[in-house]
């Protein structure tokens, strides 16, 4: 009479067991994440209420992103090679959320995109998944279309604040972002509705545009050309 060998399921446990125990310090490690993200954005949200801050809130932030990549080192050590998506599930949102913050920090210092590599490098991570714990190409793509939302929300209270020229750059950046994204096809259904957001904040933008247009709250360049001719 065949029977199931008690062995073959003891084995079983003390895999759960050790899978369970890796994901605890996982989950420790994270808080501890989580808690620099939302230092992070609590300084990063001083672009919506000040003009004269906006440097001091980028040097914070990055303060806490030099937190964050001593603790994907850890995170790093604690995965088991080869199974990083089998624990993904625990960091992949704040990752996002990282890669959203880290754009929004060079966009306000520098004007451009960060690229996916600067990104991982920040956060001390690769950028090519047979190197191990790395920067997913989904996570990047995610972070940098939550940056269209702030952006969005940025312009409009900085005509609140009386910047008139920064909805423009805004708006061109935006427009160049939605123009690549346009070039890829994509099968996450999660990144599909991002995308479909980012259209919505373009469209958003450029009526706030006009409306300065309009308005005549920034000079045109017939202004400032009359402006600059000397009196007679």
């Amino acid at each position: 009479m065949a029977r199931v060998p008690k062995e073959l399921f003891t084995q079983f446990q003390d895999q759960l067991n050790n899978e369970q125990e890796v994901r605890d310090e996982i989950r420790a490690i994270m808080k501890e994440i989580d808690v620099a993200v939302r230092d992070a954005t609590l300084s990063l949200q001083v672009i919506h209420t000040s003009l004269t801050e906006v440097s001091g809130g980028c040097l914070k932030a990055r303060e806490q992103f030099e937190v964050c990549c001593n603790l994907y080192e850890k995170l790093a050590k604690l995965v088991p090679s080869g199974q990083y998506y089998r624990y993904n599930d625990h960091w992949s949102w704040t990752t996002q959320r990282l890669v959203f913050l880290i754009a929004l920090t060079i966009f306000l210092e520098k004007g451009f995109l960060v690229e996916r590599d600067t990104a991982a490098e920040i956060l001390g991570l690769k950028t090519k998944q047979r190197d191990g714990f790395h920067l997913d190409i989904e996570d990047y793509l995610m972070g940098v279309l939550q940056l269209a939302s702030e952006l969005s929300r940025f312009a409009t209270n900085a005509v609140t604040l009386g910047d008139y020229e920064r909805p423009l750059q805004i708006s061109r950046f935006l427009a160049d972002l939605s123009a690549g994204f346009r070039l890829l096809n994509l099968k996450n259904d999660g990144l599909r509705k991002r995308f479909d957001g980012l259209k919505y904040d373009v469209k958003k933008i450029e009526e706030i545009v006009y409306d300065i247009s309009i308005r005549r709250l920034r000079p045109t360049e017939a202004d400032q050309a009359n402006t600059a001719q000397p009196a007679e």
